[in-house]
């Protein structure tokens, strides 16, 4: 029999790993660790809810309690693991040494804040990034029985994506960063500011080129002052500035780790015998590539691999699809910088094809009618990890 196999990590990369090893391994012993609710559900709708009007417990499609019995596994949630031995073989959850056999960190990233948050504000200002954070998020807005206005702060793909869902939930957004045009890792400037100009016609209030300097209390509600000196008011703050690999756990156990996350091979190895890493955690040959597709593919690859059969991780040409209906939205980021975009279309239908010095298409980037082109293009398109 296989040794047991410890998961640390419930979301999309952990679930799906046990769901694609109990496929090939259907005794073997599993335990899946998670310091929230262990619930079953997609990360990407939490950027879809508000639109929807749907409650926390609609995102989720099954409890703790169900998935574990579904996959045969065991569930420990709300369980932090403290410490990794990797020479031992244990894991340290508070006074207990637990035992693994092999082990798997899905421990996904966390929400990197530019600023401190006060105190005074806890309750007021929010990040999103599991299912326990759209709760405290949505009850929030729930407490308010009213339609809020609330200030976004980042436009990459959370924060507009969260900029369009609460504006189509009937909230007044105001969506700041330094950037000078929203997208700008997916999307050349162009492009940028026509996702800007779609956001700006249906109400959204959008500050770009603008870092926020001060957050304090102002009564019931948050105020706000920009570098420029503009003043802001808002009744919920939403920081959706990225997100940093959880290493920590790795790094103290000795694993090598970098900026962008646990180092493994194309086997999802990590530096220490026994153990490997998944998902949003985990830089894959130099890769840390924060999307479905590619977590999926690693789970696939690694289940085969963790039941007998070595398979290295491969990403296809997968396009980003992001979820802003104001104006539709596709990237596939070059791996490199280009040498030069190419851009063709008028309004807002545009279409940026990203070259190499030899005119190779190495990534493209469309908006509205455009997106109708994602998978010509992708066909034409390098593998992000061949």
């Amino acid at each position: 029999m296989s040794a047991p196999l410890t998961i640390i990590g419930s979301g999309m990369a952990g679930l799906g790993l046990a769901r694609q090893v109990r496929t090939r391994q259907p005794e073997r012993p599993i335990t899946l660790i998670t310091a929230d609710g262990g619930e079953d559900y997609s990360k990407p709708l939490l950027s879809t809810g508000f639109a929807k009007r749907l409650p926390p417990d609609r995102l989720a499609s099954r409890s703790a309690l169900e998935a574990a019995d579904q996959l045969g596994v065991t569930m420990r949630t709300h369980t932090r693991v403290e410490a990794i031995d990797p020479a031992a073989y244990t894991l340290t959850l508070g006074a207990e040494r637990l035992p693994w056999g092999e082990l798997v960190l899905a421990t996904g990233a966390a929400p990197a804040p530019p600023f401190a948050i006060p105190e005074a504000l806890a309750g007021r200002v929010h990040t999103v990034n599991d299912l326990d954070d759209y709760r405290a998020f949505h009850a929030a807005l729930a407490a308010l029985d009213r339609p809020a206005r609330v200030a976004v702060v980042g436009i990459g793909l959370v924060g507009c994506e969260f900029a369009n869902d609460l504006a189509a939930g009937g909230h007044a957004v105001e969506l700041i960063a330094p950037e000078s045009a929203p997208l700008p890792r997916l999307l050349p400037e162009p492009l940028g500011r026509a996702l800007g100009e779609a956001f700006v016609e249906a109400g959204i209030a959008l500050h770009t080129g603008r870092m926020v300097d001060l957050l304090s209390p102002e009564g019931e509600r948050v105020a706000l002052g920009l570098d420029d000196g503009t003043a802001l008011e808002a009744d919920l703050v939403l920081v959706a500035t990225g997100l940093r690999p959880r290493t920590a756990l790795a790094e103290a156990a000795g694993l090598a780790v970098g900026p962008a996350g646990i180092l493994v091979d194309r086997h999802l190895a990590t530096s220490a015998p026994g153990i490997h890493a998944l998902g949003d955690v985990a830089c894959v040959d130099g890769v840390n590539a924060m999307y479905v597709q590619p977590l999926q593919a690693g789970a696939k690859a690694l289940a085969a691999t963790l039941s007998g059969t070595p398979t290295e991780v491969r990403y296809g040409p997968w396009p980003v699809l992001v979820k802003t209906p104001l104006l539709p939205v596709v990237a596939l980021p070059p791996a490199v910088s280009p040498a030069r975009w190419r851009i063709e279309g008028e309004g807002h239908d545009l279409s940026a094809l990203a070259e190499d010095e030899d005119g190779r298409l190495i990534g493209f980037a469309l908006t509205g009618a455009r997106v109708r082109r994602k998978v010509e293009l992708a066909r034409a398109a390098p593998p992000l990890l061949g």
